[in-house]
């Protein structure tokens, strides 16, 4: 695939050469080799990670690129939720759409999710692009004249439906087990607690107490592992329709521990990395008050008054992101297990890898290499068609802003190809095709 043919790529030109003067300028001569790089990235998010073999750029403060404004046309604005307006299980998107870096009915082009992410949260082209294409092919509607999706519930008859679709777009908040996952940091599991885009307080607070004070945030992240263990834990403890698939779960899921860190700490000249404090995270997460007294406002998520994003040249990539999520897993292997309960509690079982791929990966391998990045990609584009049946009329067309994604992504790193999957690997898992509507 040649990338000036690429659907993604080549709207990602357009988007860079309408950008606003506020933020840095992009060639749009220069994205070919913007999102090679990106692709090829070994910056990790986190220097101190173990997996990482070479040294890393240290970033370097810039209060002027790299302050993020809240005022004037990016003012923060309520959502009127009663009225349609969407907000959902992303955060960071709910701040976004809140003070119009998104539009404020939580309605979101794909390509304005990803300009949005990258401008303001300093998420890579290359990520970034990867989790708009996927969020807009399964949850939203590619084949409308401008692709996207509902960054909460399904869009209002009208609002994204195109030509060649057959049913209204879930959204995000419509999303589990294929975007949105259970064992979220902040959000219950779908089948506990009746929804799956509500913070739960007790969860907040859990994660609130883990987050260490006056700390670099590739610390902050470290510190996160028992968190991340006892939330792991508890889905398997009291949720019998526990899934972990291979995006929603060992992609995604780790993404509410590695983005705020990462993408939610305020930069300085003393922590260049970041430094998540607390009263930050609660204004990110749409939470008041002071510890045991927590309230919570649902969609009311807000980036704070003078906010730095992460440094021009440092933004966070795909693999970047994958050493975020092999630091846990190699310290609780199950991490990247897919898998789930078989009905009962405490019953979680791991999917036999060499069977779902037939042959071509081996668990005992996914955290070596390019191997990880490669079984979760190529999957995901094995399985979507099944997956798709009957949402649209022309799925091949559909289909194609995330197959150039992943081909993209893929480039260069000699995947062993899976040419196909069983699926049947699945079936002792109830909660694979529970029916997030039929609550």
């Amino acid at each position: 695939m040649k990338l000036s043919l690429s659907f993604v790529s080549v709207s990602l030109t357009a988007l860079l050469a309408s950008q606003v003067v506020a933020f840095p300028h992009l060639d749009p001569n220069a994205l070919h080799g913007l999102l090679k790089r990106g692709a090829e990235a070994k910056d990790c998010p986190f220097s101190h990670a173990t997996t990482h073999q070479h040294t890393k750029r240290q970033p370097t403060f810039d209060p002027i690129a790299q302050r993020v404004s809240t005022t004037g046309k990016h003012a923060w604005k309520a959502p009127n939720l009663a009225a349609g307006d969407k907000r959902g299980p992303c955060p960071g998107l709910n701040a976004l759409a809140n003070h119009g870096y998104l539009p404020h009915d939580g309605i979101a082009p794909m390509l304005d999710i990803i300009q949005a992410v990258n401008q303001v949260y300093g998420l890579a082209l290359d990520l970034a692009g990867f989790l708009a294409a996927y969020g807009t092919v399964f949850d939203g509607d590619a084949l409308s004249l401008t692709p996207g999706y509902s960054i909460g519930g399904p869009a209002s008859t009208g609002l994204l439906s195109g030509l060649g679709i057959t049913r209204t777009p879930s959204g995000l908040s419509g999303s589990h087990n294929n975007y949105e996952g259970d064992t979220s940091a902040t959000r219950g599991d779908l089948y506990v607690v009746g929804n799956d885009d509500l913070l739960q307080i007790e969860f907040f607070q859990q994660y609130y107490d883990a987050l260490l004070e006056d700390t670099p945030a590739p610390q902050q992240y470290s510190a996160l592992f028992n968190f991340r263990q006892s939330r792991f834990n508890h889905s398997i403890e009291t949720n019998p329709y526990f899934f972990f698939p291979q995006f929603a779960g060992v992609l995604v899921t780790p993404a509410g521990y590695i983005f705020p860190p990462a993408l939610m700490s305020n930069k300085s000249a003393e922590y260049p990395e970041g430094y998540l404090d607390k009263e930050t995270f609660k204004s990110f997460f749409a939470v008041t008050g002071e510890r045991g007294n927590f309230k919570y406002q649902p969609g009311h998520e807000r980036i704070p008054d003078n906010w730095y994003k992460r440094a021009i040249g440092h933004e966070l990539t795909i693999p970047g992101f994958l050493l975020g999520i092999l630091e846990f897993a190699l310290r609780d292997p199950r991490l990247l297990s897919v898998g789930g309960n078989t009905g009962t509690t405490n019953s979680f079982t791991g999917v036999d890898v060499t069977a779902l791929t037939k042959g071509v990966f081996n668990g005992a391998t996914l955290a070596q290499g390019n191997n990880l990045q490669c079984f979760i990609f190529q999957l995901v584009q094995a399985e979507a068609p099944s997956v798709l049946t009957g949402l649209y009329e022309d799925l091949t067309k559909a289909l194609q802003p995330l197959v150039d994604s992943i081909d993209e992504s893929l480039k260069g790193l000699s995947c062993p190809q899976l040419v196909g999957i069983d699926q049947s690997q699945y079936e002792r898992f109830p909660g694979w095709k529970k029916n997030p509507t039929g609550l």
